[in-house]
């Protein structure tokens, strides 16, 4: 199966779950490819090559499956059941041995699981603020790469109360957000 086509089987999946529970905004569906998809796929871009991907609170899956897709090797993140169940089955579908789904909370993942600084990145989309990210993963010393919205000059300023980091901004591709990259928090 080529990319194309399990790109195709995610939507129809994301379609047809949708029907039973709150995976996506259902005003979001008509238009997965480029709200969803596209927008994920924008940190291939500027992702290092070679990294592990933890992707924090997936949901349906965005960014993390679609990094899987692309040849990422990604471990997805879900405390809602009925969303892991979700993953589990785009990850059997799709046939992604490149994709780990996690079932949990991202501080107990972030407790259990020892991470690699030089080997790994953080993604989230739609997750929390910024400031509630750092506070999960700031132990890592792990780069982040979140797509963030229109307030993120905001969301930045809030956690620069609390922590110091370097970061730069890369103007979404696909929308009037953001993707922040962070490195060097302490």
């Amino acid at each position: 199966m080529n990319n194309k086509d399990k790109f195709e089987l995610y939507g129809r999946l994301l379609r047809e779950w949708s029907k039973k529970m709150n995976l996506v905004a259902p005003s979001t569906l008509a238009d997965i490819e480029n709200r969803h998809f596209a927008d994920s796929a924008q940190l291939a871009d500027i992702l290092p090559t070679g990294v592990n991907v933890i992707d924090l609170g997936s949901g349906a899956g965005f960014p993390g499956v679609v990094l899987a897709i692309l040849g990422f090797n990604v471990t997805c993140i879900e405390s809602i059941g009925k969303k892991t169940a979700f993953l589990t089955e785009v990850k059997e579908q799709l046939k992604l041995d490149n994709l780990t789904v996690y079932h949990g909370r991202v501080e107990d993942f972030i407790k259990e699981t020892p991470v690699n600084p030089d080997t790994t990145v953080f993604t989230a989309r739609a997750f929390a603020p910024l400031i509630k990210i750092l506070d999960y993963v700031a132990r890592t010393k792990c780069r982040l790469f979140l797509l963030k919205g229109r307030e993120i000059e905001s969301e930045v300023a809030t956690a620069k109360t609390k922590y110091k980091f370097d970061y730069r901004l890369v103007p979404s591709k696909t929308g009037d957000g953001n993707i922040i990259i962070i490195e060097k928090h302490r």
